[in-house]
């Protein structure tokens, strides 16, 4: 075996660690570069070696010789909000125990960003990629067609986009929405506010118009407001325009809108938000216009946290599979990465309906 080796000397080489593991030096570099065969004890010998002499592998070199980083890259749209993090959390986890980096960038919504996002993660030769795109339409897609077209290896993560031919994992948000609006026409709500519509600034006055904005929209949004219509249309509930958030995505429109709800002659007695910035403006619409939830006003949202549980009353939410998503996306790429034909697919989870105490009857002459 070789001699111990001074700590404060330069890095250790390829040679000195199959000298410590008395191999010889291609054996050990086929080993550490993770190409070609090694049998297991042959394996164990280079690795224990290398781990005693505070060996690296080189990656840009290793990623030259066999084409592959051993690396994700993933693309966000806010890596602050709790539910992007969850699903990163999810990724990162899984990707690890494979043996895979994660490279995360963050694009705020913003399709210039991902855009400039997606060229980092080619230059910096990922062997996959997961996408929460922000795109909203058709036009949208094409640096994602691009990366693909490349070779790329790309999974969309909580948004799906019906004109790209991708896997997906997504939740039923459809089937989300429309319970919980369920739940609130059960409890005799038939005025029912829904916070977080199409971003449009065009005045809204009928079903169809609602539509034709709905269309242009992300898809998680499109579909959240789909399932509260359906549960209006399951319960013979009239659509009133005057009831569904547009606009800019902002809680300070959120609290707006939920003020104006609760000032109409027949005013919104539920509110349902698919997004947590409109819970919270909910929540400060409710505060300051003197009411109470769920005494006045029942309240669900999207994205249980562990607030929603500690607020008084507690919140009704649903709660989404944050780790299971980002996991299941990054089982999916790994296995394309690995050869695998993709299924091209989309893979839906469901999401769970944690009832707390923040819904309850309508008040007597709301």
């Amino acid at each position: 075996m070789a001699a111990e080796r001074d700590r404060n000397s330069s890095p250790p080489t390829i040679s000195e660690v199959a000298a410590e593991a008395g191999v010889g030096r291609a054996s050990a570099a086929r080993t550490l570069g993770g190409y070609g065969y090694a049998s297991p004890e042959l394996r164990d010998r280079v690795l224990a070696a290398a781990e005693k002499l505070g060996y690296r592998t080189n990656a840009l070199a290793r990623s030259m010789s066999t084409g592959v980083t051993h690396t994700l890259g993933v693309i966000v749209a806010d890596i602050g909000n709790p539910f992007f993090a969850g699903v990163v959390r999810g990724i990162s986890d899984t990707s690890r125990s494979r043996g895979f980096d994660t490279i995360v960038l963050s694009t705020h919504e913003d399709l210039d960003e991902e855009r400039a996002a997606i060229g980092v993660l080619v230059d910096k030769r990922v062997d996959g990629m997961i996408i929460a795109s922000a795109a909203l339409g058709r036009d949208d897609v094409d640096h994602i067609r691009d990366a693909v077209d490349r070779g790329v290896p790309v999974v969309l993560v909580d948004r799906a986009l019906d004109y790209l031919d991708l896997d997906s994992v997504v939740i039923d948000n459809r089937d989300a929405a429309r319970r919980a609006a369920a739940g609130l026409i059960e409890a005799g709500h038939r005025r029912i506010g829904f916070i977080w519509g199409p971003s449009t600034t065009d005045e809204i006055t009928t079903r169809r118009e609602l539509s034709a904005a709905a269309s242009v929209n992300l898809w998680t949004d499109g579909e959240r407001l789909r399932g509260y219509l359906d549960a209006l249309d399951d319960a013979g509930i009239p659509f009133d325009a005057q009831l569904v958030m547009t606009g800019p995505k902002t809680e300070e429109n959120a609290t707006a809108w939920v003020a104006r709800m609760l000032e109409l002659p027949s005013r919104a007695t539920a509110i349902l938000c698919s997004e947590t910035d409109g819970t919270t403006g909910a929540l400060r619409a409710i505060r300051a216009s003197g009411l109470r939830y769920p005494e006045d006003v029942s309240l669900i949202g999207f994205d249980d946290s562990s607030w929603a549980a500690v607020m008084d009353p507690p919140l009704t939410m649903i709660e989404q599979p944050m780790l299971e998503l980002g996991a299941r996306a990054a089982e999916i790429l790994l296995e394309e990465i690995n050869g695998k034909t993709p299924s091209r697919t989309m893979h839906t989870l469901q999401s769970t309906y944690i009832e707390r105490a923040s819904v309850a009857a309508p008040a007597v002459g709301a």
